[in-house]
């Protein structure tokens, strides 16, 4: 049976919404099957294929490996392996995952991706939408906002142009680009449902972007571009019951990739400003010893000597209850507005302060991280870069020594050392910092057995 064909009133809908929308509107001869007709009074019916054939090629398959050892007390003793005739078994495993980037620079073969695409790789491939498979280098990777940059070469590549994701607004048109499942390529529309989305779970910094175009797993990492095919997001994560898309998915805003982006490329790691502060949530009991009636915000419990906080004149007691402009609901909010600042950004607070509201400002300081070449720690460490763990890592209750680099083919690469790996315990006597790890270099213990936290698990690492 036939479809009815739309009448005139759905025609004039069908064109004013293509003129709205800025759509090319494609054309195609009649055809005597029972399908949509291509053309109503004269209009042809909307699509996004035309935007759509020059975002495709720009969004792109990485594969990403990584070798995981395989620990068993028994594969440590030789005269046991013999024993049991386990000589040849293999003493690690390859760990696979799939996902999506996005190129944003075709000359320099920069792409977009996420932090969890790539996290821990030892080996990453890009497959290119013409079906090309590249080795990509990767650049720098930041977890807490969980944006990482790889680096691909070759000819006639498609980049697809950041757009400000400052400008969009709910209810503006999103289409989501990416490998679901790894079936292949694939597009789903939507619009902006929420924007300036935080306290998801997890840790890091938050900001994200709310769509209800489908987002499954393999689409981490992928585009989400406005109807003029400009990247406004990279997909990160969904919320859902069963592991697949309920329509509440969430993409990290452009304005923020690009500015990670940028100081990954420069220097590798991502500097961050902090106010100098520790705080924590207002509750009722808090309230009453301050004698407040306010409800919400973070109090401040110490302020760092010559920090931006200290010469902002920011005292412990203060409430702050709103961040360039931005209401401060708990600690958790004023970290995550913290963090998502640029160091010397400019910075308005505004505190409550024995029952008066008062504003201050300041400029962040960048954070303050030592750092220390292993291999001057111990020989079997040559090849990382450590540093004391970040104010962050410290906020989440844990001590230790971070891991920002490690040179591809080192020592420490081949014993299993990985960037973002967090060192928590050498010789099973847990440590809180570069202080603990130097007197390795006068002792050298015969065994340097690690426990360090990576992809919020805890492993063991033994350095030969």
């Amino acid at each position: 049976m036939a479809l009815h064909a739309p009448g005139r009133r759905v025609a004039r809908w069908l064109a004013g919404a293509a003129a709205l929308i800025g759509l090319t509107l494609a054309s195609a001869p009649q055809t005597t099957q029972a399908a949509l007709p291509p053309v109503v009074d004269g209009q042809g019916l909307p699509s996004l294929a035309p935007m759509l054939e020059r975002v495709v090629p720009a969004v792109v398959n990485i594969n990403s490996k990584a070798r995981v050892r395989v620990r068993n007390p028994v594969m440590d003793d030789p005269l046991l392996r013999e024993f049991f005739g386990m000589q040849n078994v293999p003493r690690e495993r390859i760990a696979q995952s799939l996902g999506s980037g996005v190129i944003v620079d075709a000359a320099k073969g920069y792409v977009l991706t996420n932090n969890h695409v790539v996290e821990g790789a030892d080996e990453i491939s890009v497959t290119l939408h013409d079906g090309r498979t590249l080795p990509a280098k990767l650049v720098g990777t930041d977890p807490d906002t969980d944006v990482a940059v790889v680096q691909i070469s070759a000819p006639n590549l498609a980049a697809l142009v950041l757009a400000d994701s400052s400008q969009l607004r709910v209810g503006d048109f999103v289409v989501a680009v990416g490998n679901p499942f790894g079936v292949g390529q694939s597009a789903s529309s939507g619009i902006v449902s929420g924007l300036n989305r935080t306290g998801l779970g997890g840790r890091g910094f938050q900001n994200f972007i709310q769509t209800d175009a489908t987002i499954n797993p393999g689409n981490s990492g992928g585009a989400l571009v406005n109807l003029r095919g400009e990247l406004v997001g990279i997909n990160s994560q969904i919320f859902s019951t069963s592991g697949g898309s309920i329509g509440i998915g969430f993409a990290i805003p452009s304005n923020l990739a690009s500015d990670v982006m940028r100081q990954l490329i420069t220097t590798g790691v991502v500097k961050r400003g902090t106010l100098g502060i520790q705080a924590q949530d207002l509750t009722p009991q808090i309230a009453s010893m301050l004698g407040t009636k306010a409800t919400q915000g973070a109090v401040v419990t110490q302020v760092r000597d010559n920090s931006a906080a200290d010469a902002a004149g920011i005292k412990a007691g203060d409430i702050i209850v709103a961040l360039n402009g931005r209401p401060i609901n708990n600690d958790n909010d004023l970290y995550n507005a913290e963090g998502l600042l640029p160091a010397n950004a400019s910075v308005e607070l505004k505190l409550l302060r024995d029952g008066k509201f008062i504003t201050v400002t300041t400029h962040l300081v960048a954070e303050a991280v030592s750092s220390s070449d292993g291999g001057k720690l111990d020989p079997r460490l040559s090849g990382a870069e450590l540093a004391e763990a970040s104010e962050r890592v410290r906020r989440e209750g844990l001590n230790g020594v971070s891991v920002l680099r490690v040179a591809p083919g080192s020592r420490a690469a081949n014993n299993g050392l990985k960037p973002g790996d967090l060192i928590v315990a050498v010789n099973q006597v847990q440590i809180g910092g570069l202080d603990d790890l130097r007197p390795l270099k006068s002792r050298h213990p015969t065994q340097l057995l690690l426990a360090v936290v990576r992809e919020r698990a805890l492993q063991f690492l033994q350095m030969q």
